[in-house]
């Protein structure tokens, strides 16, 4: 999963890349900043690709805290950032900090035509601004469809507008369908990256991977298997060696296929 698009290198040079959720959970900032750090120790240890930082209980004063925390203390991880409603704060945060990626819920197909003719124009003046990684949810959960647009139209437009398409199910933590998955791969074809973006368990693991090229994990690596827990190494240390059996097997296949 290492290719170019729109001048800028995929930051995950790894096979089947893991990037774990920061949802910013606790009772005030010093308690949200204080899970945020514990969070991405057992991240880090358990060998996640990545970390995406999202106001999902917290608010953008959370995120800043989060991101300048990460900015200092340079764990070894990738740093991602999920700014819900606020596409244009997510970019001005990537252009402040040391953000090697973005993810925008909905790139296409959440909009009306008129609407989204304009989301269209200011997006990509951001990205021409600050070329930063962009993952794009098409049909993403909880976002409305309202363009009137076939699932293939809005995929090739969505092409178009990010980098990798990341597909989840209705909800946080539900599995994503493998069905809706196959689609979306038919229709992104093999090339052009995409990612699970909610659901990914020990038991769907082998499934998912095989038809994604990777997964953003949330609930699943929490102690509760809930989106309001905290992180348990064990929870990630059980899905990173799948994925590590995962990759082994992948790169044991392109070596035969090279000899």
């Amino acid at each position: 999963m290492v290719v170019e698009r729109t001048g800028t290198r995929i930051p995950f040079s790894r096979d089947k890349p893991i990037l774990g959720m920061l949802h910013l959970g606790g009772s005030d900032r010093e308690e949200r900043l204080a899970i945020a750090q514990q969070d991405v120790a057992a991240l880090a240890e358990g060998g996640v690709d990545a970390v995406v930082v999202e106001n999902y209980f917290g608010d953008v004063a959370d995120v800043v805290a989060a991101l300048e925390w990460l900015q200092a203390t340079k764990p070894p991880l990738l740093v991602g950032l999920n700014v819900l409603h606020d596409y244009r704060e997510a970019f001005a945060l990537a252009a402040r900090f040391a953000v090697k990626f973005i993810q925008i819920d909905s790139v296409a197909g959440h909009l009306p035509p008129s609407e989204d003719a304009v989301f269209a124009s200011d997006l990509a003046r951001l990205r021409r601004e600050n070329p930063v990684y962009l993952l794009g949810g098409v049909r993403f959960k909880y976002q409305p469809v309202r363009s009137g647009r076939s699932l293939e139209d809005d995929l090739r437009l969505a092409m178009e507008r990010c980098d990798a398409v990341v597909v989840t199910g209705e909800a946080t933590g539900q599995e994503t369908d493998l069905d809706k998955v196959r689609r979306f791969r038919e229709i992104v074809g093999q090339e052009f990256p995409l990612l699970i973006g909610a659901g990914l368990t020990a038991a769907n693991c082998r499934e998912q991977l095989a038809l994604a090229d990777g997964a953003i994990v949330g609930s699943y690596f929490k102690n509760t298997h809930r989106d309001d827990g905290v992180v348990e190494l064990a929870h990630v240390a059980e899905i990173m060696a799948l994925v590590g059996d995962l990759r082994r097997q992948r790169a044991a296949v392109g070596d035969a296929g090279e000899t």
